[in-house]
């Protein structure tokens, strides 16, 4: 007896210890320090660095038209007048110079990646900022820590906040607001309550501060003040996330900073799942039951999970659509759907970031009655009509990704279309290779960080009438686009006259290469800095700390009038 309890403690101990370390990250100052300094561009390479981008974006950036008519910017020139005086800069400067036209853009798929010192990490504050109520009254709280913050017992879950380095906080969220992604006012107000406290180093500068001082307000109204110094982890992917040279790598739509940085959130604030990723003793059978409010085991736990709220009602939580199988994550879908309630579903995809174009659309099918006249249409994609386009398309190592937009690339030549015609990612059959799976009524449930795929399927579940949308906020993130690499670019020019090298140190970019256009109800409205707005509600303090038990009474009585 003695010796069983012994171990129970020792095991309780050692799961405790893991758990603390899965959220030790470096200081940011030992971060900075640590990194070799050998990713210093001379002058040339800042010249290759401004050429290419000049000419991805001249030619191959699928918003670049929207763009300029939406915000009267245009990033071509005012590259061509940057790299007039590159030479003059420091090298945080041309960096930053060079973030800052590319962020003008406001558009989350195309991202400028410096140098590789820090490469694959995250900067985090260990604790959680959310807003509630209406958009043009806010409130702030906090609603996770991780573990106790700098030693000050007092700030926890439910304190709100009054000051952000001596900036009142709703203006310090105002003036990261405006240095955000997003075409809508709450769009970009979402991203930078998470830049506030998280930012994926890849595609950013790291913080100025090397701390923050954080004014807050206990529940019993209380004022106090906290210094919290930055720190950096590397969040790592999970064995279920897509992987480099797939059949799916270049029909992704995503969001990688948000991805990086959900990935971080989850190792700070579910460091057991963080952890028991790579555990091969999982009990997976078809007639598990678990109780109510407690999520059902699954191998794909980075991106769904699952629960019972009530013994009518079902809940069904999609993280992120960044899966390398799109068949394998169907299948846990469908297992999933299987042990819950059958007759009301609530599918929520708030904060997802995207990932596999397929996964996403592939998905609605099992929710919906798709007979022939009836079937799930995906949503389209057009290429911008551009010399770099015309070639890319035509050239034969590109045929099977790029073929069948290049007939309408050659006739945009004489027509002046700016665009090719729109055509699907995911094959149609594939939208409707499977049965119906969840014979209830469902509703989705999405927010301003709902994106890219994930717009997708919000766009497919209303366009497709599948079932109500509901939103927190206007619409969801308006990320409408396939999304590249540099190196999945540079690869398909080989060959063409718009080829382009190796970019130096490690530097790299992320493009909108094909727009998407909606179809079915809405067809041919685009998805970038609109979104998908649907049946608008405002959380309440109830939910963001008390487990959106408001939320989900909404939606179940939305359901409840569906029918």
């Amino acid at each position: 007896m003695t010796d069983r309890s012994s171990s129970r403690r020792a095991t309780s101990s050692g799961r405790a210890r893991d758990v603390e370390g899965a959220r030790t990250g470096r200081s940011l100052s030992d971060a900075v320090r640590a990194e070799p300094d050998d990713g210093r561009l001379d002058g040339g390479e800042r010249q290759q660095v401004l050429d290419t981008l000049i000419a991805v974006l001249g030619g191959a950036y699928a918003h670049l038209p929207a763009k300029r008519a939406a915000y009267a910017v245009d990033p071509v020139h005012e590259l061509e007048l940057l790299r007039r005086r590159s030479s003059d800069l420091t090298e945080a400067e041309f960096h930053l110079a060079v973030t800052g036209i590319v962020t003008r853009l406001r558009d989350a798929h195309t991202r400028y990646i410096g140098p590789s010192r820090l490469r694959e990490q995250v900067a985090a504050l260990p604790f959680l900022v959310e807003q509630y109520g209406p958009f043009d009254a806010p409130r702030y709280v906090v609603t996770k820590t991780a573990g106790v913050v700098a030693g000050d017992e007092a700030f926890k879950a439910g304190v709100r906040l009054d000051w952000w380095n001596g900036i009142p906080f709703d203006r310090a969220v105002e003036l990261y607001a405006d240095r955000e992604t997003g075409g809508r006012a709450d769009a970009r107000r979402a991203r930078a309550l998470e830049s506030l406290t998280f930012r994926a180093l890849d595609y950013g500068p790291p913080p100025d501060e090397h701390w923050v001082v954080v004014g807050y307000r206990t529940r019993r109204g209380g004022q106090h003040e906290v210094k919290v110094p930055w720190q950096v982890y590397v969040p790592g992917k999970a064995a279920t996330a897509a992987k480099p040279g797939s059949r799916a790598q270049a029909k992704q739509a995503a969001d990688p900073a948000a991805e990086a940085v959900r990935r971080a959130k989850k190792r700070l604030f579910a460091p057991t799942l963080w952890l028991s990723e790579d555990e091969d003793a999982r009990q997976l059978t078809a007639s598990a039951r678990v109780p109510l409010r407690t999520p059902i085991p699954t191998s794909f736990q980075d991106t769904l999970s699952a629960q019972r709220l009530t013994a009518s009602l079902g809940y069904l939580r999609i993280w992120s659509f960044d899966v390398d199988d799109d068949d394998a994550f169907l299948d846990e879908v469908t297992r999933l759907l299987g042990l819950l309630p059958q007759d009301r579903l609530i599918v929520d995809l708030r904060g997802n970031p995207g990932g596999l174009v397929w996964a996403a659309e592939r998905l609605l099918q099992l929710f919906v009655d798709h007979p022939p006249g009836q079937a799930i249409a995906p949503t389209r994609f057009q290429l911008v009509a551009s010399p770099l386009t015309r070639e890319m398309a035509s050239n034969p190592f590109n045929r099977l990704e790029l073929q069948a937009w290049a007939a309408s690339l050659e006739d945009a030549v004489s027509t002046g279309e700016q665009y090719a015609q729109p055509l699907p990612l995911t094959d149609p059959s594939w939208c409707n290779d499977r049965a119906r799976v969840y014979p209830g009524r469902a509703v989705a449930v999405v927010d301003a960080n709902t994106y890219s795929s994930g717009d997708l399927f919000s766009a497919g579940w209303v366009d497709n009438a599948v079932g109500p949308l509901v939103c927190v906020g206007r619409a969801t993130g308006a990320g409408g686009a396939n999304v590249w690499t540099s190196n999945q670019l540079r690869d398909a020019l080989t060959g063409t006259d718009h080829q382009f090298a190796t970019l130096p140190a490690g530097v790299g970019f992320t493009i909108a290469i094909r727009r998407a256009i909606r179809s079915g109800l809405s067809d041919g409205i685009p998805i970038e800095d609109l979104g998908i707005s649907g049946i608008p509600y405002d959380m309440t303090e109830n939910d963001v700390l008390s487990g959106n038990k408001d939320l989900y009474a909404f939606c179940a009585n939305v359901i409840d009038q569906s029918g």
